[in-house]
Formats: structure tokens, sequence, C-alpha cells
């Protein structure tokens, strides 16, 4: 009796499963990421001193001296850009390290800069938690330095087990002497594991390429994301830590959301005839609209010049950014939440409208796979926008339309809507 009733029970069980169960969902720390949405970049090494891109290995040590260098300033431009987290680039390719380690004499340690014994990680850290933003670190494995190539990959077997013990200690060094860390950054992935590190250290950070990753790149430098961008890929279709959005995948079976990086500058690194790149705030709100507004989470580049402070023609930049989001998106002409295949904003007064912002709850899994969003316009619902994808959020441009009702209309999906927030907008743009 006992085998048929599990057998009955579990039957039942399956028949009671309902599509929703086989959706992925992110963990609560992939979650608290997508609600930061913007954050950034922090690059400065010795390229800063080369004017390059790429180190050299050129420059000594003893010219390495950023007398003015601020991390609150830092922070300072951060916050005014609206950005919620930093990404500090503690080590990039050419190996030079930004903190008090122990595992190598190319390291600010070794230069003059407040006479051997300042550490950028741990002013940044300290800077970030005044102002309530979170910090992540970049860690390269790629390391020119100890003659160490792409993904950390050496030329012969010893050098090979030789620095993955320096790797690994350096690692460790960043993510135990800092506090927490939101995001850890192995650019161009790893081929050695670290992932008992990041399990004991990093319970709360999200893992960018890798082995251990829980977000992917977007695939390209612009910022800027496909649409749809899904959240989901299958597994197994390549190694993991290589997806980018284009793997997205509105059947997949794990969540890998996309980050989206690119640079303030034409370059990463400073370079001292290159402030005339600088983009402009309409280029900034394109990029912001078409990665956060596609459900990504868009990293912005700055690069602190060879006296250690960001410039202030791109910190007033960043700033007039932040403020472009807020007078666009600060402020709703109204805005609500709902379960079920249909919403609808009630105006006590028509009103011209030409943008809306629409989120799902992703901790139940990325539902809508079809909406349609009409505007009650003279008697009649008129088409607003329409799409597939929404996840964490969807921003819609509309030409300017003035309406006594907005409704969104879910025409497909695999389980009951939940739709965190729809809001409207009157921003007078085009």
């Amino acid at each position: 009796l006992v085998p048929a009733l599990l057998w009955m029970l579990a039957i039942t069980s399956l028949a009671l499963a309902g599509p929703e169960d086989s959706l992925p969902h992110p963990t609560p720390v992939q979650a608290a990421w997508q609600d930061l949405e913007l954050g950034m970049f922090i690059h400065i090494a010795p390229q800063t001193w080369q004017d390059s891109q790429t180190d050299d290995l050129s420059t000594p040590r003893s010219a390495i001296n950023p007398e003015r260098l601020d991390t609150d300033q830092w922070v300072s431009v951060a916050a005014s850009m609206g950005a919620r987290y930093i990404v500090f680039v503690a080590k990039h390719e050419g190996g030079f390290c930004w903190w008090q380690t122990d595992t190598t004499d190319f390291s600010i340690k070794h230069t003059p800069w407040r006479g051997g014994k300042g550490d950028v990680l741990a002013d940044l850290s300290v800077s970030c938690k005044q102002r309530g933003i979170k910090l992540g670190v970049y860690l390269s494995p790629q390391d020119r330095k100890h003659g160490i190539g792409v993904g950390g990959r050496a030329t012969d077997p010893q050098a090979q087990s030789g620095y993955v013990k320096l790797f690994r200690q350096q690692l460790t060094e960043v993510l135990t002497r800092y506090g927490d860390t939101m995001e850890v950054w192995f650019d161009g992935s790893l081929t050695f594991d670290v992932g008992d590190i990041l399990a004991e250290h990093a319970r709360n950070a999200v893992i960018f390429q890798g082995p251990q990753a829980s977000i992917r790149w977007v695939g390209n430098e612009d910022g800027i994301a496909p649409y749809p961008a899904w959240n989901a890929v299958k597994f197994g279709i390549k190694k993991w830590g290589d997806y980018t959005a284009a793997d997205g995948d509105p059947d997949g079976d794990r969540w890998l959301p996309n980050e989206c990086d690119a640079r303030i500058r034409s370059t990463w690194f400073w370079k001292s005839h290159n402030q005339a790149t600088l983009k402009t705030i309409p280029q900034l709100m394109d990029m912001y609209e078409r990665s956060v507004g596609r459900g990504g989470v868009l990293l912005l580049n700055h690069t602190p010049d060879r006296s250690g402070l960001i410039p202030e023609a791109d910190a007033r930049r960043a700033a007039e950014f932040g403020a472009a989001i807020q007078r666009r998106y600060g402020v709703a002409v109204k805005e609500a939440s709902g379960h079920g295949s249909d919403l609808t904003l009630q105006l006590s007064a028509p009103v011209a409208i030409d943008r809306a912002a629409i989120m799902e709850d992703i901790t139940q899994g990325e539902r809508v796979r079809g909406y349609v969003l009409e505007g009650l316009v003279n008697g009649q619902w008129k088409q607003l926008a329409a799409g597939t994808a929404i996840g964490h959020k969807r921003i819609d441009s509309f030409v300017s339309t003035t309406v006594a009702e907005v409704r969104l209309r879910v025409i497909q999906s695999v389980a009951e809507p939940h739709i965190r927030k729809l809001a409207i907008y009157s921003t007078g743009r085009p």
C-alpha cells in the first residue's frame, strides 16, 4: 500500500504543479544586484601614466604617485550619477595591485604614494560605507608582470602552479580585508577554480565570468543590451562564464542576468588628449534606456587621471547624467502594481505621456512573453507600445499622447503575470 500511495501522491503533485514551477528564479543576491541598476567602474593603472590602454610595463613604480587621489571624490561622483555600486579595478592585466598585497612587489606598497603605506582599496571601502555605496572588485586573472596570459593561463605547469597560489592569495586578501564585497570581476574568465574562496568569503557577491559566474557580460562595451534580453540561459550550450546576452533564452533553465559595461570617454583608462570624447547627455540617456530599460544593469566607467582625481569635466558630466535620469524618471505621472493579464491606470484628468516603465516581480521568475501598452484616447483604446520581454524593467518610449487611462495587457505568458510596477511619465523628450 505504501508504494501505491507514494505513486498517487507523486502523480497528484505533478498534476497540481503549474508552469511557474519550472521557471528559473534569481537568487536573493542576484535579485538585489538587479535592483541596483546603475554602477560605476573605476580604471586607474600604470596605463594612466603611459597614455595607453595596455600596460607595457615601462612605467617605473617611482613614477606612480597620484598625490591628490581622493576616494571620497570618486564616491561623490558615483552618488551624483545615481550609481548604487562601484567596481574598482584593483588589479588590471599588467598585474599592478592597488592594495597592500603580500604577493608581489608590483604594488602600491612599492611606490612613493603615502610613503608606500597607502591602500586605495581600503580608502575606497571606507568612502563607500560612508555614502551607502556598495563595493565590488575587479581582479584580473591575466598578469603581464608574472608572464600570465588571459584567464590566468601560464606557459608551463610549474609556472601555472605558482600563479594559481599567488592569485588565490590575492583574491583572499581583497575579499577578507575590506568588508563585504558585492561583485567580483574575473575579466577574461578563469582557467582554474577559486570556488572555495568565493563560497567562504563572497557569499553576498555576484560573480562576473569564471566557473562560478552568476551574471554575464552583455557582449559589447557600448552599454547596450539587445531586445529582448532574456534573463535565463540554457545550461551546457557553452562553457559556463562565457555566456552573453545573445544566449538569453525565455525557455532557459538558469538565471543569469546581464551587466552592460561602457565608457564615459572613448577609453577605459585616462588619456591626456581625449576629453572631447566625453559622452553627451543624450548619448548617456540613450545608453541608459537601452541597458537598464532592457532589464540589464549599467556599469559606466570613469577614469581618474595621474593626480588620482576623476577630471572635473567628467565629474560634472556624471552629475548631469544623474540629474537627467531624475528629471525623466524620478517622478511618475502615476504607477500601480498587480497580478494578472490586465493592469489599468485610471487618471484624474487626461495627460500627455511619452514613456512607460514596466517591471515584473522577478523573484517569481520571468513570466511575460508578450504585452501591449494602450492609452484611452477620446474614448478609444490606442496602442502606445508593444513588446516581448519585461523582466526586471522595460522602458518604452512613444510619441507624446494625451490619455485618460493607460492599460497593460499581457497577451502571452507562461504563468500568471506578477507586475511589480507599471509607471507612466511625461518627459517632454523625443
